[in-house]
């Protein structure tokens, strides 16, 4: 071959065709069904909680205006046949709750019981010195739901932040969890579930929020979130659990420390912001198992590259990931959010 054309080859050799990561390459044109890609809704779902009635799976979330990305929602609901695909349904209330003067409707938790969709829910505003928390009740998922007013509230039950409820049942009896960064407690309601009776008590200390209660093989398992949360890039929030043989505690971690301690908790999930781009991921919804067993989580966390609305909004997307159990612990892979394709959640039929 004359030499100006083995020049002319190496040229374009060298320069039209550049390596490509095929990681990335791979990733981008990933078009299989039986995988899915973090988040898997978008733009805000902000403390998620899950129900599964009939076809579908609903979560419901901390009321936000979405702006130009899809204007103000009290109680965004949202629904799924499978985890993934997620369409928008509308709002949990018609109207605010007024039993409070201000205050926005937050960390909502969704129940089913006795034939009934029951939402218990914070009502607080930003530094609010007696935030509170609500009942609301519907004959469908869907809603609306109608208030039947308050609970308790911070001043009525002692305990300050009283948000971010968690509705919990055995023995023919009705509890509520709820706190956030003043303790942990639990509480047994009375018959109808609207109203607090007995004693409370404190099971984890100071430094958790958002908890959430799953038992399995012969233990409960408390789940809270730590750190900051709106804070956007710079949230800080993470998923620490502990665990316990009895729903009144004492909660440990795996290396016996008491969730009484601010330094205690077995670390379940934690933002990464060099390795994922995911900022403070927390307050997970209900886990579920698919039919072939997985256990899965959703929780919220924010895109590094688009962590606010543009109206100021903390866009906290919806983000799920498969749960593993270790040594009888639960943790989400890498204990970081997962944002490569990954085998979505398998589904026979929901009853």
């Amino acid at each position: 071959m004359p030499s100006y054309l083995i020049f002319l080859f190496s040229f374009f050799a060298d320069f039209t065709a550049p390596k490509i990561n095929s990681d990335a390459f791979f990733e981008i044109q990933d078009t299989d069904t039986t995988r899915y890609q973090n988040p898997v809704f978008e733009p805000v779902l902000a403390d998620p909680t899950l129900i599964r009635h009939g076809e579908f799976f609903y979560a419901y979330g901390t009321e936000d205006n979405w702006g130009e990305e899809g204007g103000y929602h009290l109680v965004p609901v949202i629904r799924s046949k499978d985890l993934i695909k997620w369409d928008l349904v509308g709002d949990g209330f018609d109207k605010k709750p007024n039993w409070k003067q201000k205050g926005g409707i937050w960390a909502p938790d969704v129940t089913e019981v006795e034939g009934k969709f029951v939402m218990y829910y914070s009502f607080s505003t930003w530094g609010d010195p007696n935030p509170g928390i609500g009942v609301a009740i519907s004959d469908t998922p869907e809603g609306p739901f109608e208030d039947l007013g308050a609970v308790f509230d911070s001043e009525e039950i002692g305990v300050k932040n009283s948000i971010d409820p968690f509705y919990w049942e055995e023995d023919n009896k009705k509890f509520l969890i709820w706190g956030s960064f003043h303790g942990l407690f639990l509480i047994e309601l009375d018959e109808t579930g609207r109203k607090p009776r007995g004693t409370k008590t404190q099971i984890a200390g100071n430094h958790l929020e958002a908890p959430y209660i799953h038992f399995r093989e012969g233990y409960y398992y408390l789940f809270g979130s730590a750190g900051t949360c709106c804070e956007g890039e710079k949230s800080t929030y993470r998923i620490l659990v502990g665990r316990s043989k009895s729903l009144l505690g004492p909660y440990f971690d795996a290396k016996g420390n008491d969730l009484m301690d601010g330094k205690s908790g077995e670390l379940l999930l934690r933002g990464n912001t060099g390795e994922t781009g995911i900022a403070g991921p927390g307050h997970n919804a209900e886990l579920i198992t698919d039919s072939a067993g997985q256990d899965w989580i959703l929780y919220h966390g924010m895109q590094l590259e688009k962590p606010k609305l543009a109206n100021g909004t903390n866009r906290r997307a919806l983000f799920l990931d498969p749960l593993i159990w270790e040594n009888g612990w639960p943790l989400v892979k890498r204990q970081l959010p997962g944002i490569k394709p990954q085998a979505r959640p398998q589904f026979d039929s929901i009853d």
